[in-house]
């Protein structure tokens, strides 16, 4: 049987994480061991983390991608679960995740979509089937294979120690999930079961600036994943199982970025 770690980025969501929480105390399966990345938090994050047992992680660089990088880091599974602090996994989720990635082709990485709690029945509708749907179709088409769904994935131990050199980890202004999917490397492979369902909140649809903040931090995200390594030569470099780096450009550096996009699931 694997070590399965589970990382959870937390900043100031208090309620959702004892919820999420619970949730994985009561899985079919237990974590062997639950981070909790505090980004800065000023309520009781980091204290009900303790209260249940996780680990805590503290990381000042604010931002999604900062705060799972080092949860990914201090990590010692095998297998490396990964939940947004208002997810809430079914309770044989880690049970679901040992069994699919014990299987002989052993997928790199995999992801399920989520589904919306809170909110309106049209809200969650729309958020499941246009927003989430829309994401794995056309981030798919571009990569050549599935997307990782940031509230819901998990990613093996020994490809994050590939992968965390080459990932633009300390970028706040990114999207952490599809800036991973991106850098996957040939070989690396990403599975989708649309039927590995999580609970996530639809609080990001509540109100239109940060939901607007999100959508363009998509872009920006995009913009510099394409710049880095173009979708053609990333496709033809996996094809030919030439590894790749991002290069060092001035214009991605992050000070330049607009400071509202940082850590947009944190909004």
């Amino acid at each position: 049987m694997a070590k399965i770690s589970v990382v959870i980025p937390c900043l100031d969501d208090a309620a959702f994480l004892a919820a999420c929480l619970d949730a994985l105390a009561a899985q079919t399966r237990p974590a062997d061991e639950v981070i909790v990345v505090d980004n800065g938090s000023t309520d009781d994050s980091a204290a009900i983390a303790v209260a249940a047992g996780a680990t805590l992680v503290r990381e000042p660089l604010r931002g999604i991608w900062p705060a799972t990088a080092a949860g990914f880091d201090a990590a010692s599974g095998d297998l490396i679960a990964r939940l947004d602090a208002d997810s809430i996994p079914p309770r044989d989720w880690i049970e679901r995740i040992e069994r699919r990635m014990a299987e002989p082709d052993r997928p790199t990485v995999l992801t399920g979509p989520g589904e919306f709690y809170g909110g309106g029945r049209f809200t969650r509708w729309a958020g499941r089937h246009v927003y989430i749907a829309g994401y794995f179709w056309f981030i798919g088409l571009l990569l050549g294979h599935p997307p990782i769904f940031g509230s819901n994935y998990a990613l093996r131990a020994d490809a994050w120690a590939q992968l965390r050199t080459i990932v633009h980890r300390d970028r706040p202004d990114l999207h952490d999930d599809f800036d991973l999917a991106w850098w996957m490397q040939p070989g690396m492979t990403v599975v989708l079961d649309k039927t590995l369902l999580v609970g996530v909140s639809a609080r990001p649809f509540d109100h239109w600036p940060g939901f607007s903040r999100r959508i363009r931090m998509a872009f920006h995200t995009l913009a510099v994943e394409v710049r880095a390594w173009p979708p053609l030569e990333r496709l033809e470099d996996r094809r030919s199982g030439q590894p790749a780096r991002p290069p060092v450009a001035e214009d991605d550096d992050p000070a330049t970025t607009d400071p509202e996009a940082e850590g947009p699931r944190f909004a």
